[in-house]
């Protein structure tokens, strides 16, 4: 069992970070709110509707980009529309203001292999919000990135959340990601998964590097730290 007597409700346009160790069920709980998993006991609720299959109102962004190799950015944001069977020119203008949204704008026509790892995560964000979902979804989507790109997404991760509004589910290993994105922290306890706690950071938006620095954001730190046993 990955999870237990967990009971969690996430706010319409709330931006909501879940941290624990390795194997307390993070990603589980990610697949559930999917649909990619079903649960085996309890129920799954996203917009008050039970999750009884995958969802495709929803946009999911993973650790790695998954883009193909074969296809120039734009070409890999509008995938998502190919797939969905949606009518790609109605959503090229969109695909093309999502890169512009991300930094992207000049790159439309770079393969992956011309990409930093950073621009290539941008694509792959492009790509999920690109059929407007009210729900975001990301899996450590910055945990392959070094220190100073990974601090430049998380910058732009919430630059784009403060304009497009949408639901974010953020799941990472990184105690200070987690307090620096979220409006609420979730500390999750090993396998099986609980809610050890749920922290409510009170930090101003909008947010910049310095925050870390700022004795509120070091005590949230120091408190989920202590929580998961990490000294």
């Amino acid at each position: 069992m990955a999870l237990d007597e967990f009971s969690l409700d996430v706010a319409d346009g709330e931006f909501l970070t879940v941290v624990g160790r390795s194997g307390c069920g993070k990603t589980t709980l990610l697949k559930l709110t999917s649909g990619l998993l079903p649960p085996t006991s309890g129920s799954v609720h996203v917009a008050g509707k039970p999750v009884t299959a995958p969802l495709t109102n929803i946009g999911i962004v993973f650790q790695a980009p998954v883009l193909l190799p074969w296809r120039k950015t734009l070409d890999n944001v509008l995938l998502q529309i190919e797939a969905r069977k949606l009518d790609v020119n109605g959503y090229r203008k969109r695909a093309l203001e999502l890169l512009e949204l991300t930094g992207l704008k000049g790159f439309e026509d770079r393969y992956p292999s011309q990409l930093s790892g950073g621009m290539q995560q941008r694509v792959s964000i492009s790509r999920a919000l690109v059929h407007n979902p009210p729900l975001l979804l990301m899996d450590e989507p910055f945990g392959a990135l070094d220190a100073i790109t990974r601090d430049e997404m998380n910058l732009e991760l919430l630059r784009i959340w403060n304009e497009s509004k949408k639901t974010v589910l953020f799941i990472t290993h990184s105690i200070p990601e987690a307090v620096f994105l979220g409006d609420r922290v979730i500390v999750m306890t090993p396998r099986p998964g609980k809610i050890a706690e749920i922290l409510h950071i009170d930090l101003p938006h909008p947010r910049t590097t310095a925050l870390r620095d700022d004795a509120k954001f070091i005590s949230y730190v120091k408190r989920i730290r202590e929580r998961l046993g990490v000294h």
